[in-house]
């Protein structure tokens, strides 16, 4: 048995794992109404998700991450421990995550997109540095958000771009290193993630 209260109307895979071992400390992860969570899918204790969360296979929740209702956490990707998100994110397949990442509401993160918060990996003087997506922003497949970035309200990352520096709200993001640009008209509304 673990140390996990799951809501009402929800699945959980008998080869996921949902919280700690009973017995082992006292924190308890803890999911909303009607969720979903696939095979290989490993929710570490101290989590707490709204309603409507889903999971793809093998996808990792690691311990201090708050998330609102209706979020996905595709598969073998990895939210790596203190993170928040809004309601309405999309993680999809292979998405990274890092601590210190606060990402708003209505987000959508493509296939392998990664968000990093350490400019000097495995140095000494390294200290981690959060990323922040705020509302409504899209971040395509393979892009790259470097660490103590800020993405604009309304901002639109393309694939395989790398972000280096913060973006203004309502901005096409493209490029390695990346450029801004005016966003496009048909770019130009909110995202709307059901």
């Amino acid at each position: 048995m673990t140390n996990a209260r799951i809501g009402d109307e929800s699945y959980v895979a008998p080869e996921a794992v949902v919280g700690r071992p009973a017995g082992r400390d006292d924190t308890v992860a803890s999911l909303g109404r009607n969720a979903t969570v696939r095979s290989g899918t490993i929710i570490y204790g101290d989590v707490v998700v709204g309603d409507d969360f889903s999971t793809g296979h093998n996808a990792v929740v690691r311990d201090g991450t708050v998330m609102g209702d209706d979020v996905l956490v595709g598969t073998n990707a990895v939210v790596d421990g203190d993170v928040t998100t809004g309601s309405h994110v999309s993680l999809q397949t292979g998405a990274y995550v890092p601590p210190e990442t606060r990402l708003g509401d209505e987000v959508f993160l493509g296939p392998h997109a990664v968000i990093t918060n350490d400019n000097y990996p495995i140095r000494p003087a390294s200290e981690l540095d959060g990323v922040t997506v705020e509302d409504h922003v899209s971040i395509g497949a393979n892009a790259t958000v470097l660490p103590g970035v800020t993405i604009g309200e309304g901002s639109f990352v393309a694939a395989g771009a790398l972000v280096t520096e913060d973006v203004p709200p309502e901005t096409l993001v493209v490029g390695a290193p990346a450029t801004h640009e005016e966003l496009p008209e048909p770019l130009q509304r909110g995202n709307q993630i059901a």
